[in-house]
This record gives C-alpha cells, sequence and structure tokens, in this order.
C-alpha cells in the first residue's frame, strides 16, 4: 500500500474515531484497537518530552479499556457534557514492520449544558496503526496533551 492510500485510511480511521467519542459511543470505542496488546495512553507534554512514562490515563488491553467504558456509564459521577473533536495535519512519519506511525494534532471542545462552549484539551495523537483484514486499526494511541491544567477529572478517552 502506498503513503497517499495509508494516510486516507488513516484519516478515515480518525475520523470515525473521533466521531464515536462525540456521539457517546463509548461502547464502540475499544473497537478501533486491535485484539491483541493494544495500548491506549494519555499523558502530559512535560512527561512525554522528558521520557516519563506517568500517564494520566492508561489501558494496555481491551479489557481495559472495556472496563474504562463500564466505569463512564456506571461508576463515575461527572456533569453532562457534549464534546466536539477537531483533527488534522495527519502525517504518516514512518513504518516498523506492519505498523505505521502517524502523528496528527487535535482540539476538543466541551459545552457544558447552560454554559459556553469552551477549549477542553489539545495536544496530538501519536499512533501506530497496522491493517487487520485489510481494515486501519490502532495497535497504539499516545495522547499527547498541551493543556497544562485538565478541568478536575478526565474520564472519557481523547
Amino acid at each position: 500500500m502506498n503513503l497517499r492510500d495509508v494516510k486516507t485510511e488513516v484519516e478515515e480511521l480518525l475520523d470515525a474515531y473521533v466521531q464515536c467519542l462525540d456521539d457517546g459511543r463509548y461502547e464502540e470505542w475499544p473497537d478501533f484497537f486491535v485484539e491483541e496488546n493494544p495500548v491506549y495512553r494519555i499523558i502530559s507534554r512535560e512527561n512525554h518530552d522528558r521520557g516519563l512514562h506517568l500517564a494520566t490515563m492508561s489501558c494496555e488491553s481491551r479489557g481495559m479499556m472495556e472496563d474504562r467504558v463500564v466505569a463512564i456509564r456506571n461508576a463515575v459521577v461527572y456533569s453532562p457534557q457534549y464534546l466536539r473533536h477537531l483533527v488534522g495535519a495527519v502525517r504518516v512519519t514512518g513504518q516498523e514492520g506492519d505498523a505505521y506511525k502517524i502523528q496528527s494534532n487535535y482540539a476538543v471542545f466541551n459545552t457544558m449544558r447552560n454554559e459556553e462552549t469552551r477549549v477542553f484539551n489539545t495536544g496530538r495523537y501519536l499512533d501506530e496503526v497496522v491493517f487487520v483484514g485489510g481494515a486501519p486499526k490502532f495497535s497504539r494511541k499516545v495522547v499527547v496533551y498541551d493543556t497544562v491544567q485538565i478541568p478536575s477529572m478526565l474520564v472519557i478517552p481523547i
């Protein structure tokens, strides 16, 4: 597959991924990842740049992702909100074996009921994407956020 085709497929994957989150279809979130040993992390830019591995959120398996969804739906209490992701500047930055390294920028806007929309979080996605049965899946998704202070509790995936 040439890099232009990979980029197009990855852009469609990212579009579907953020639409899923914006629609609140969290039960579908783990389906964007490979079955075997997927990694999802949200980490501050400061920690990432310093090579520190302390993440704000970390899931090292589909089971952990599914547990996160159960917590969102049943255990965690947070104010109703609407999120809107914007993703751009998608680049294929390399390839290791069958995994393509992808970098893109994101901004997430948050609207609480009866409040103005505000910027919730900004940063970049550092992804590794593989093709499973011809369809792109994340094998690794690291969300590196620029925002120094995130709102009280980061509950849902970015």
